[in-house]
């Protein structure tokens, strides 16, 4: 790391002209990096994915990436929909579809006369059309066919009962809010955010540093990706990630460099050697904070699903950029403007932290009480997270109001149920679909099944079956429908395969998290060996991985209670209780948040271990530890938290989720686990946490930590 400091030192020209041109580029292309991200979601290799292409391919891109909008109206009563009026008023509303929306597929008991679409008592119907994809738009759908469809039905009466359009596409139009502030937006709110804490920190101009190193590392992360989105797909999501995380790992890089800096020179140390000096320990720790969130991310890559490599490709570059920026340009700013900008200096770092030094005394005298204190929190929230439920969002939860949730509500109060709006769709080769409909539309927990014999429903020697769930794909009913909905398809031939979006997401879950202890195997293998070699410790790295996967499962708690459960969501949000959690969140805030959390542990051990090296005292070396990293520590994870804050200011809900998850898991990561347990555990621990036997020195090539001997303080 010296070697490498005193280098860019030299070459302080070429440093600042490399990351001008990068940022530069950056900057220029940025708006095409972000339309280059187009990987979609997709299960290669399971029924209900590849179903669904099928059903795209053969039915004009209907069905596949868009969900059903539904026409709905309720009768008043005396009238039902089998009277021969309202039937044939039924039948208009489906060609009022077909001419809004072209290609459009429809179906509804106008025009097949199946009770599949039609309440018990008669009173309540509703018809299904699937729009095609807007290819155009990033996360799949048609919003413009939905506002289409809803100008053609405006005033629309059915036996002079009004007629409301629902499904989620309706509904999300309708949640209130729009596009949100958009992703520069949301990373200007973060950055004014670290600002505040970066001038707490610092007390001095030199708090726009860290925020000045953000730029290029975030640039450049969208170059890299953008590079990378010509041999690759990369989600629409990760420029979200970016601007967001980016700027919060580059900040807290760049935190943690500086203050170390700050501190050489308050012990006398000046020029080139106090940044020598930083970088040899902040900078080493840097490396392997950043190492450590990338291979996070990038143990995504061995999840059978191209969506989530993508987010790990893309993910990855994010701490390495901000690695390298750290690295290169930060000392050539501290080199060339550092000592200008520390003005007016007036917090002093010759000395620990009064009230973190004080804090750290207590933890080590009353180290039994803060270790149980602590896992009993962990311990509640751990239990919250055996609860969550990977899935589909309860749609109750995307519209408080309007005309799309009266739908909702209609639907619901017959009888129809929610779990119409996203039906099972059956491609049938070989086999009668009307035998296939009513085989499935016997099923427990189906409402009702139809073969339509429109043409739009039936192409190339196959048909299409729809079934209609009572329950919401959101619960344990509805997740469980999708296997016997399969038994009994399967039943009829063996080329009857069953798709929607409910399988579809039924064969996400079952891909990921069959392969989730892969994922932590690998990140755990890899995690464990370097930070082995860093901490020259095989206990310290051993405790590090244990809390960082209880944090994420803390982190996954917080979620649990919030969103799935509704305890905070409705008051904070005004959102009701998701029943659910998107399938994919729990696994991206697992990846972020592993590598993210590692980054303070790596901080406060790697100091403790310096600490322990010059004392032999593991007490003191906790004491000083703390004393000099807690408000660090405590800083980075404020502006990391702000952050993600900023990313869930928008609307949508899914956002909102993943938001919640990430800050949740880094403010208890630094406050109840960095703060509290591990200065506890390390203390209890004492001396068996330096030890590192020679043949593991060997294989790691480092010096080898003595047996235990009675310490020296």
């Amino acid at each position: 790391m010296e070697r490498l400091t005193r280098w860019v030192l030299a070459h302080r020209r070429l440093v600042v002209a490399a990351w001008i041109v990068l940022t530069v580029v950056g900057i220029a292309t940025v708006g095409s990096a972000t339309k280059a991200m187009n990987q979609k979601f997709s299960v290669p290799g399971r029924e209900g994915w590849v179903t669904n292409s099928d059903i795209a391919k053969l039915y004009g891109d209907t069905g596949a990436d868009t969900a059903a909008l539904l026409p709905v109206v309720t009768l008043p009563a005396g009238k039902t929909a089998t009277d021969p009026a309202v039937k044939q008023e039924l039948t208009a509303l489906e060609q009022k579809a077909k001419a809004a929306i072209p290609g459009v597929r429809v179906a509804g008991y106008g025009s097949t006369g199946n009770r599949a679409f039609v309440s018990k008592d008669g009173r309540t119907a509703f018809a299904v059309a699937y729009p095609p994809a807007d290819r155009s738009q990033s996360f799949g759908g048609n919003k413009q066919a939905e506002k289409d469809l809803r100008a053609a039905l405006r005033g629309a009466t059915v036996g002079g009962a009004p007629v409301h359009l629902t499904g989620y596409e309706a509904l999300a139009a309708q949640s209130g809010g729009g596009n949100g502030p958009g992703v520069l937006v949301e990373a200007l709110v973060g950055g004014f955010g670290a600002l505040l804490v970066l001038i707490f920190v610092f007390a001095s101009f030199l708090a726009i540093v860290p925020l000045l190193m953000a730029i290029p590392a975030i640039m450049t992360s969208f170059l890299v990706v953008y590079g990378l989105t010509t041999v690759t797909g990369i989600s629409p999501i990760v420029q979200f990630l970016i601007a967001l995380i980016g700027l919060g790992v580059a900040i807290d890089y760049s935190l943690i460099v500086v203050v170390r800096w700050r501190e050489e020179r308050a012990h006398g140390y000046e020029g080139d050697e106090a940044i020598v000096r930083a970088m040899s320990t902040a900078g080493r720790a840097v490396v392997f904070s950043g190492t450590t969130v990338g291979i996070g991310l990038l143990a995504l890559v061995v999840l059978p699903l191209p969506f989530l490599r993508s987010m790990g490709y893309g993910g990855m570059v994010i701490p390495l950029v901000s690695v390298l920026v750290a690295l290169t340009l930060l000392p050539v700013v501290m080199h060339s403007v550092g000592s200008r900008l520390d003005w007016p200096h007036k917090r002093t770092d010759d000395k620990a932290s009064r009230n973190w030094t004080r804090w750290a005394q207590g933890i080590v005298h009353h180290r039994w009480i803060a270790a149980a204190g602590a896992l009993v929190v962990l311990g509640a929230l751990v239990i919250a997270a055996t609860n969550l439920h990977p899935g589909i969002a309860d749609v109750n939860t995307i519209a408080k109001k309007g005309d799309a949730k009266d739908g909702l509500v209609a639907l619901e109060r017959a009888g129809i149920g929610s779990g119409g709006l996203l039906p099972h769709e059956i491609l049938v080769r070989g086999a009668s679909p009307e035998k296939v409909a009513s085989a499935v539309g016997a099923v427990d927990g189906i409402h009702g099944a139809v073969a339509p014999t429109d043409a739009s429903w039936r192409r190339n020697g196959t048909s299409l079956v729809e079934a209609f769930s009572v329950a919401d794909g959101s619960s344990q009913a509805g997740r469980d429908l999708v296997g016997k909905v399969q038994n009994a398809a399967h039943g009829i031939g063996p080329d009857v395969r069953v798709g929607g979006q409910p399988a579809s997401n039924h064969d996400f879950i079952s891909a990921v998290y069959g392969n989730f202890p892969l994922m932590i195997a690998l990140i755990a293998i890899f995690t464990f060996a370097l930070l082995a070699r860093a901490f020259r410790s095989l206990l310290l790295p051993l405790k590090a991985i244990v809390l960082n996967v209880i944090s994420v499962a803390a982190a996954w708690g917080v979620m649990t209670l919030i969103w799935q459960e509704g305890h905070g969501s409705n008051a904070i949000w005004g959102i009701q209780a998701t029943g659910a959690v998107s399938s994919w969140i729990p696994l991206i805030v697992f990846a972020f948040l592993f590598g993210l959390s590692m980054d303070y542990e790596v901080f406060i051990l790697a100091r403790m271990r310096e600490e322990y090296d010059a004392t032999g005292s593991t007490d003191e070396a906790v004491v000083r530890g703390i004393g000099r990293t807690g408000r660090l520590v405590t800083s980075a994870a404020l502006i990391l938290f702000l952050a993600f804050a900023a990313l869930g200011s928008g609307p949508d809900t899914d956002v909102k989720v993943l938001a919640t998850g990430l800050a949740a898991g880094i403010l208890i990561d630094a406050t109840i686990i960095r703060a509290l347990l591990v200065p506890a555990v390390v203390s209890l621990f004492g001396r068996w946490n330096w030890v590192l036997p020679r043949p593991a020195a060997r294989l790691l090539r480092v010096e080898p930590s003595p047996r235990p001997v009675p310490e020296t303080g």
